[in-house]
């Protein structure tokens, strides 16, 4: 009798496969759309200038090349941009995290009045897009004298960074049982105590999100970067990648080879990253903040 049941789950289970055989064909439909331009982009770098536009399409190459990694990687202009996006990320990432910890621990865990608001008011700042601030944020960097300067990068970037931060940072805050906090303050534990000791590292894996977050887009911006910057020593690798376009009789001309082999080695890293960083939120949410 016992199998009986299974016999049928057996007769039942055709139209069970068919929905994991679509459920897996979706996934690699999904698959396929979004790894193919990174695919695409490597195959292209590794192109000869000759076999870059082909009819039919070579999907991939006949001849294998480095040289446009070499070209890329030896330009000083590029390598100078390379430091200006590290300095700028990681400052922007630091500045972050660092005020918007202080904020969510304050809007997480202390109630005062107009607490609703400000949180409204934070998320709202996220609506904006960028180009709707942008004749705004350039009067300000011009009136302090910014213009053409990383400093000028590093807080208007804090436009779109800081508000995501100090809102995702608050979601987790509210989330720690408050008897921890309770029994740091039993034990003589000032506010100052129990935000470094035992909010902070409670918080570690939203703050690995959002600081990654925050980092792939202070990396990835381009519509500032190109507003508030003119020298290519101050160019950050976004305006540095479309500054490979070359003039000649008035026509841009784009070293398609350059520029993809440019986009891969600005990717890595972020990619990188994220995979150094998953494996420490991965943990941090499954270890839990209570601890028996």
């Amino acid at each position: 009798m016992s199998g009986a049941p299974r016999r049928a789950a057996r007769r039942r289970s055709p139209g069970q496969g068919a929905l994991r055989a679509l459920f897996y064909v979706l996934v690699a439909a999904v698959l396929v759309f979004t790894v193919f331009p990174f695919v695409w982009a490597f195959v292209s770098s590794i192109k000869p200038d000759d076999e870059l536009f082909t009819t039919p399409v070579r999907y991939w190459p006949g001849r294998a090349t480095l040289d446009n990694y070499r070209l890329v990687l030896a330009n000083g202009e590029f390598q100078t941009a390379l430091l200006n996006s590290v300095i700028v990320a990681v400052s922007v990432t630091a500045v972050s995290l660092a005020v918007g910890s202080l904020a969510a621990y304050a809007l997480g865990r202390f109630r005062f009045r107009g607490r609703s608001l400000v949180l409204y008011v934070v998320l709202g700042m996220t609506i904006f897009p960028q180009i709707a601030v942008l004749g705004a944020l350039f009067e300000m960097i011009n009136f302090f004298k910014l213009y053409n300067q990383l400093t000028a990068l590093i807080l208007t970037y804090l436009i779109f960074t800081l508000p995501f931060t100090v809102w995702v940072l608050t979601g987790f805050m509210k989330a720690i049982p408050r008897e921890i906090e309770e029994a740091a303050y039993v034990d003589g534990a000032t506010h100052w105590q129990v935000f470094t000791r035992v909010m902070l590292p409670l918080a570690v894996p939203g703050m690995a999100t959002t600081g990654i977050l925050a980092f792939i887009a202070a990396w990835n911006e381009f519509l500032f970067a190109l507003s508030f910057t003119q020298t290519p020593d101050k160019r950050t690798v976004t305006y540095a990648i479309q500054a490979f376009s070359t003039t000649s009789s008035g026509l841009y001309e784009i070293p398609w080879g350059q520029t993809m082999a440019a986009s891969i080695v600005v990717t890595v890293p972020l990619v990188v990253l994220t995979l150094v960083f998953q494996r420490r939120i991965l943990a941090g949410l499954t270890a839990g903040a209570v601890k028996g």
